[in-house]
This record gives structure tokens, sequence and C-alpha cells, in this order.
């Protein structure tokens, strides 16, 4: 398969032969489904915290004898059952990631990528140096390339101009070829890749 590549004004600057073997069938769908609800899984605090009977705040002093007043019998001011006492079987700070293997990882990137590319939505640009970090650059870089909605602009190394410029686009998101992932590729209506971005996926890629 052979992309168009075009320079910032959207005006094209030669072809890309794409150097993955795509996946054009039903394979890796579970692999792009357990990426997927890994990396979400991995995005949760788990700092969610209760206390227990032992650990709130309190004598272990009977409020009153067990007989005799007519009260139902108590023998702590830290019971689960008062107000301010302990709460039974409550949230504790826990990790919730789970593993996925390398391999998982590798097709599930490959299957996203594939379909995202069968679809038409990846644009290569030779390159994303822009002249000043001023957002309006950007924007109209955006508009020479006609993206629309949400976008993944995908580039290689530290580019500050791009970083400044773009943190202010809503709905405009950055990445780095070396740690794109499946989510992100899933995530936005369009991907952006430099043509040296792309370059680092394909070297992930490769059988």
């Amino acid at each position: 398969m052979k992309l168009t590549v075009t320079d910032l004004k959207g005006k094209s600057a030669g072809e890309h032969e794409v150097g993955f073997t795509l996946i054009a069938d039903g394979k890796g769908t579970q692999a792009v489904h357990d990426a997927v609800t890994a990396y979400r899984a991995a995005q949760r605090s788990g700092t969610a915290c209760t206390k227990t009977a032992g650990e709130v705040a309190g004598t272990n002093k009977k409020p009153w004898k067990q007989k005799g007043t007519g009260r139902a019998r108590a023998g702590s001011f830290r019971s689960p059952l008062w107000r301010g006492g302990g709460v039974v079987f409550g949230p504790k700070p826990r990790d919730f990631s789970k593993k996925v293997s390398g391999s998982t990882k590798k097709l599930a990137l490959r299957k996203a990528l594939s379909a995202r590319l069968a679809m038409g939505d990846v644009l290569v640009v030779d390159d994303f140096k822009l002249g000043s970090p001023k957002t309006k650059e950007f924007v109209g870089v955006l508009d020479a390339l006609k993206v629309a909605g949400t976008a993944l602009v995908v580039s290689t190394g530290e580019n500050k101009n791009l970083t400044l410029a773009a943190r202010n686009v809503a709905n405009v998101e950055l990445a780095t070829g070396e740690g794109l992932n499946t989510y992100q590729v899933l995530k936005s209506d369009k991907l952006v890749f430099t043509k040296s971005a792309f370059e680092k996926i394909e070297a992930r890629l490769k059988d």
C-alpha cells in the first residue's frame, strides 16, 4: 500500500510504501481489545480508600454496660453500625493494571493502524517544522491538510514549536513514533504522521 506524502501546505511531496504487513481479516481483534482494556485500566489511579473499624479514631471502651439500660448491646464506638465508625468491605488502594505481552501489543497496534489506513484516516507529511510556536500557524497547517474533528499528530523527538503551538488547540493530541499505542490510534478522527515518525512505527511493526 502506498501513501501520498504531502508538505505542510497540503501539496504532494512524493509517495511512501507502507513497510509492514497490513491485517485485512479478523485477526488481531482480540489483541486490540486486550491492549485497549489494559491501557485504560492503567490510567485508573486506584487511590480510593476507606478506614476499617480498626483504623478509625475512637476508644475500645464499651459505650455502656451490657445489661440493664434498655438499649441495644454495643461493644465499640468504632462499630460499622455507628456514625463515624469503620467501613465494611470498603475500597482500599489497589493497582488496576493488567499484563499484556509484547507480541499482543505489537499485533494490536498493527491491526489498529491497518484499519485506519484502510479507512483513509492516515496522513503523512514530510516534516512538521513550524516557523514559530504560534497556535495560529498550527491551525493553518491543519486547515491546509483538511484535518477536521479530533486529530493525533505523531512526530519524532522533541519539537518545541509544535508542542507549544498545539497545546491550546482543542481535540488535538501529540504523540511520538516511539511511544504510540493502540488506544491513541483508535481515539482520534485523523492521524497525522511525519514521515520519520511513520518509519519509526514501521520499524516497530516489522515481522
